[in-house]
């Protein structure tokens, strides 16, 4: 019997409407198109802008979408992940709540929480359950509502982020394709560079926490910047190289979208040219746990049956790894 592989067979996206472009920000912090194009690669990010909508309702959109293109019945899902840094509220988890309302009423449900890395700890968990053999279809879901958490005066987190979501689908495979490999890492020194102070156990929220504005992300940029390029292109050159895997043999680069040199830097360790290298911040910025789902979701009609992937990530925590994957199928137009 062959093994069982995990292999992504469809996938969804979804983005707000509202368009939040660099010319904008102009007007609300001091910053200009130029500076925010030149550091970050970032054009223009997607906000959800309607009240009391929230991750899910991206999450479910998304979701929504890939069902619709795989004329795939709900019921079928045996399991949703929701991968996201916002839920919609403690405790009561998001991925519940979506996998309820896209009719997904045989599976169960949870919520997986890495920063930035969400989505790629989400692959290699969906595709453990795969490999399992007790679970034939499961959705992994990637979406954050960032402008939740965003001080719009604060020029450092302001101008990176936005909102969006992508959905997956994982099934079993005989044939050697789907997830290869994976180095996964973490290092609790990230805690102080990147985070939401107030809102969790140690600093309840309070009057005093919301004036001094501590439910908003901070971030220490030259910090994360420093240490996201040394680890986002360790773990893709030590996949590659565990692998056999030359620049030749690697047919694009899935990375997050969190700033353009980044992504440039890590496919300058591997050896890619620039056009294995699959980009889109330019249009979104950073989504989070969203950014490689739709990535794959905007380039599928590039992807083929096959190809040799490389996804990478960094998050706050810190959190970062890089996954191995071959391709599944084609998509019909």
């Amino acid at each position: 019997m062959n093994k069982i592989t995990a292999a992504i067979t469809a996938v969804g996206s979804y983005v707000p409407d509202y368009v939040l472009s660099n010319q904008v920000l102009e007007t609300l912090v001091d910053t200009n198109d130029e500076w925010i194009t030149t550091r970050t690669g970032i054009k223009e990010r997607r906000l959800l802008k309607e009240e009391g909508k929230g991750t899910s309702y991206l999450a479910i959109k998304a979701a929504q979408n890939l069902l619709e293109k795989a004329n795939l019945d709900p019921k079928e899902i045996d399991l949703v992940i929701m991968a996201t840094a916002t839920p919609d509220m403690p405790v009561a988890s998001t991925g519940v709540y979506v996998a309820t309302q896209i009719g997904a009423t045989n599976a169960f449900a949870f919520d997986l929480q890495a920063a930035c890395s969400s989505f790629l700890y989400g692959i290699s968990t969906a595709s453990a359950y795969i490999e399992s053999g007790r679970y034939k279809k499961v959705l992994l879901i990637g979406a954050d509502k960032m402008s939740s958490i965003i001080d719009y005066t604060d020029r450092a987190t302001c101008i990176i982020f936005g909102d969006g979501g992508g959905a997956v689908l994982f099934e079993p495979n005989t044939e050697g394709l789907g997830v290869q490999d994976e180095i996964l890492r973490s290092d609790g020194i990230g805690r102080e560079f990147l985070k939401i102070e107030a809102g969790g156990s140690i600093l309840p929220p309070s009057e005093e926490t919301v004036k001094n504005k501590q439910h908003f992300v901070f971030q220490d940029g030259k910090t994360v910047f420093k240490y996201a390029v040394s680890g986002m292109a360790d773990v893709s050159e030590k996949i590659m190289e565990r692998n056999n895997l030359s620049h030749d043999d690697i047919n694009w680069l899935v990375a997050h979208q969190a700033n353009k040199r980044i992504i440039d830097a890590t496919a300058s360790r591997m050896g890619l040219s620039e056009e294995k290298v699959l980009v889109n911040i330019h249009r979104y910025g950073n989504t989070t746990s969203a950014t490689l789902p739709l990535l794959l979701s905007d380039f599928e009609n590039q992807l083929k049956k096959g190809d040799n992937i490389i996804f990478a990530a960094f998050g706050g925590g810190f959190t970062w790894g890089a996954i191995y994957l071959k391709w599944a199928y084609n998509k019909q137009n």
